[in-house]
């Protein structure tokens, strides 16, 4: 685990590229006075970005298996990671700040432009000059209205009941 990278990972790198070529710069990166972290920070505008990879965090739409060896360890450190970033991202909002979470396989090609739209947009509502509204945003998660629209959809073809 030594070899693994916990900083400047290449999808780090691209949110990093897309917010400087759309204007967003003065960010913090791995900001230590901001809990946990965050991978890209602007303090200012109080927004945090978390670029995670899928196997360290467990992504939710990747859906990977587990290690064959060693189960029972890496059960226990993948619930930790997923606790400590509960944690941290309850504690962001809790202070104020806008949490953006951005899962490594939604910066894939095909992916990416409709990704950073999205990241974009999260950033550039958070800077405007409104009511912030603390949250944490996960980038490509289904919306609630698009799963009752699929929900509704399922049941008129009679598969959910």
């Amino acid at each position: 685990m030594q070899a693994n990278k916990s900083k400047d990972t290449k999808p780090e790198l691209v949110v990093r590229a897309r917010l400087r070529e759309a204007g967003y710069t003065g960010y913090r990166l791995h900001w230590k006075k901001a809990p946990g972290k965050p991978d890209i920070c602007f303090p200012g505008r109080r927004v945090a970005i978390f670029v995670n990879g899928c196997f360290w965090h467990r992504c939710p739409h990747c859906a990977l298996p587990l290690p064959k060896s060693n189960v029972e360890f890496w059960r226990a450190k993948f619930a930790r990671n997923r606790a400590r970033d509960a944690r941290d991202h309850a504690l962001l909002v809790q202070d104020g700040w806008t949490v953006i979470v951005v899962w490594e396989c939604m910066l894939k090609k095909e992916r990416l432009e409709s990704t950073m739209r999205e990241v974009l947009l999260e950033v550039g509502r958070a800077s405007e000059g409104g009511p912030r509204v603390a949250r944490v945003v996960e980038i490509g998660a289904r919306r609630p209205w698009k799963l009752r629209r699929e929900r509704q959809r399922l049941r008129s073809r009679h598969v959910l009941r």
